[in-house]
């Protein structure tokens, strides 16, 4: 077992925890993350691009001009690509990007991201994360005693407060245990939990 330092709002080393291997030792298997990610911003996509052919194009019903005897090029409409104003070559139309990943996948690519955050020194664990009021000022204060500044900070369903406490801090977000996911775990420079929410990973993912 991995054990890591605890550090509390100040910034101060207060004891250390055992991570499970079940999720933070596991082998990193680069394909499946790889994959999550291409599958978390696949289904992020609306879809909704849309673009003419030249059979959707108003016009250019007629010849623009006989076939032979003027000099130019053969045409058979003014709404070809060729034209200004003519139609798409292999336009784009309204499509759903989203594919699926097996179970078994999904949670593997997430406890690789995980352990190669540990793997990294990049996944620091909080005794405790409560603030008592909606204070942005507080919640820079404890990141900058723990000098980080991308963080995905991962936390209880009860800490309210420092959800709206961070959501103005640049380059910082909040995640819950059930909502983390191996993009957000790789886009940011750090992860910070809590020690119950590090319980709550192990208990739901190993």
């Amino acid at each position: 077992m991995a054990n890591v330092a605890v550090y509390n709002m100040e910034g101060n080393e207060v004891g250390t925890m055992e991570l499970s291997d079940a999720v933070f030792g596991v082998e990193v298997k680069e394909n499946l993350v790889h994959q999550a990610v291409v599958l978390h911003l696949a289904n992020r996509r609306q879809g909704t691009q849309k673009a003419k052919t030249r059979s959707e194009v108003s016009g250019g019903g007629r010849k623009p001009w006989r076939q032979k005897g003027t000099g130019h090029a053969r045409q058979g409409s003014i709404r070809a690509p060729q034209w200004t104003g003519g139609g798409v070559v292999f336009a784009p139309v309204p499509r759903d990007y989203s594919f699926k990943m097996n179970k078994k996948e999904k949670r593997l690519a997430l406890k690789s991201a995980l352990t190669s955050k540990v793997l990294e020194n990049k996944f620091l664990v909080l005794d405790e994360l409560k603030l008592d009021a909606v204070k942005t000022k507080e919640m820079k204060k404890v990141l900058d005693n723990l000098k980080v500044d991308k963080a995905l900070v991962v936390i209880g369903n009860d800490s309210e407060n420092v959800v709206l406490s961070a959501r103005n801090i640049p380059g910082v977000q909040t995640a819950s245990v059930n909502t983390i996911n191996v993009y957000d775990i790789l886009k940011y420079n750090t992860v910070i939990a809590t020690k119950s929410s590090v319980a709550s990973i192990e208990e739901v993912y190993a």
